[in-house]
């Protein structure tokens, strides 16, 4: 199983973002799904998750700004971030919990995108 993330960049305070990861390989089902973001100096942290049946979860930092959502027949997860703020740069890394097949079931990491919020 492979994730691949993309819609990093450099944004102006203020301004909006979607992140996409879609998920490939041998996939019979795909549990929860999410995004953690790593700035420098400072340890990966959870910025929202969703669960196969579409109940999300934020970190207080983003809540009212961040809407993370799913497409299960694409196997693929955004991230919409609106009024971003310097302090959202980091690297987004996507995540998911994967059964491959019926009775395995392991955790996943796509490879991070540089998100940059500077003016």
């Amino acid at each position: 199983v492979q994730l691949q993330a993309s819609g990093g960049g450099l944004v102006q305070p203020g301004g909006s973002l979607r992140l996409s990861c879609v998920a490939s390989g041998t996939i019979f089902n795909i549990n929860t799904m999410g995004w953690y973001r790593q700035a420098p100096g400072n340890e990966r942290e959870l910025v929202a998750d969703i669960t196969g049946g579409g109940s999300s979860n934020y970190a207080d930092s983003v809540k009212g700004r961040a809407t993370i959502s799913r497409d299960n027949a694409k196997n693929t997860v955004y991230l919409q971030m609106n009024t971003l703020r310097p302090e959202d740069t980091a690297v987004y890394y996507c995540y998911a919990d994967v059964q491959p097949w019926r009775g395995a079931r392991y955790a996943y990491w796509g490879q991070g995108t540089q998100v940059t919020v500077s003016s």
